[in-house]
């Protein structure tokens, strides 16, 4: 239970250092709405098959990014090799991280979803489906960018990096097409992207459908992907945080 709060203490530190600021508050809110505005006036009548999409891409982009940006600010400025003398063991330093950036993408897509519910009057057929795919694919994605940004000091060597990841499974995880129109040799390779998982089950809480028969499937990879990015998370802490 020690350990527990002083990870939350590092959360909430980050949190009021990084994440209350104007610009990050502003940029994890208006792109997504915009580009949701944008599809909204181009055609109505099917924006609930992207708005999962969109739920889920602003998860993606938000917690890896202020993951990356956290961790390469902190080494550059000494701040990092601080905590690490502090007593609190690896695996509480990056529980504190994960949850901060987890918590930045569950608020802006919270705030995204609010938005489309009450504006647009996207339904909610099954509320607790949609919050497991949110916390999940939340921590799942600040994990991933824990893992890159840990490696380099600089912010924009984590961002590079992490694009040659996002942007490509963008197109292979359900977010702009479903996965049937996906060509064969694609779908295998989007059975492995974490996005396609969060997608799903964000589809399945707002719409009821989802490509798999059963929920419990993107539910249970997720799991899967969650537990083996903590253990590279932490086994690439120990390794990288002092260099």
């Amino acid at each position: 239970m020690i350990q527990i709060a002083r990870a939350l203490f590092i959360s909430r530190k980050d949190v009021e250092s990084y994440y209350s600021k104007p610009p990050l508050v502003t940029w994890g809110l208006l792109f997504p709405a915009v580009l949701m505005l944008a599809i909204y006036v181009k055609n109505p009548s099917t924006y609930l098959t992207v708005a999962p999409g969109i739920i889920g891409m602003t998860l993606l982009f938000g917690n890896t990014s202020m993951a990356a940006i956290v961790i390469t600010w902190e080494k550059r400025s000494g701040t990092l090799q601080r905590l690490l003398l502090a007593p609190v063991s690896h695996q509480t330093i990056v529980l504190g991280k994960v949850v901060s950036a987890a918590a930045y993408g569950v608020a802006t897509s919270t705030v995204l979803t609010l938005g489309l519910v009450v504006l647009l009057k996207m339904p909610m057929v099954h509320l607790p489906v949609f919050i497991v795919g949110l916390l999940a694919g939340a921590a799942t994605f600040a994990l991933l960018g824990m893992i890159i940004a840990v490696r380099v000091r600089e912010v924009f060597e984590a961002m590079t990096l992490l694009n040659f990841f996002r942007f490509p499974i963008l197109f292979i995880s359900g977010v702009f097409m479903p996965l049937d129109a996906l060509p064969a040799w694609a779908r295998p390779i989007a059975m492995v992207s974490p996005l396609t998982h969060t997608v799903e089950l964000l589809r399945f809480g707002v719409t009821g459908q989802s490509w798999f028969p059963t929920p419990w499937i993107p539910i249970l990879v997720l799991a899967t992907m969650l537990t083996v990015s903590w253990l590279l998370a932490g086994t690439a802490f120990r390794r990288h945080a002092n260099r």
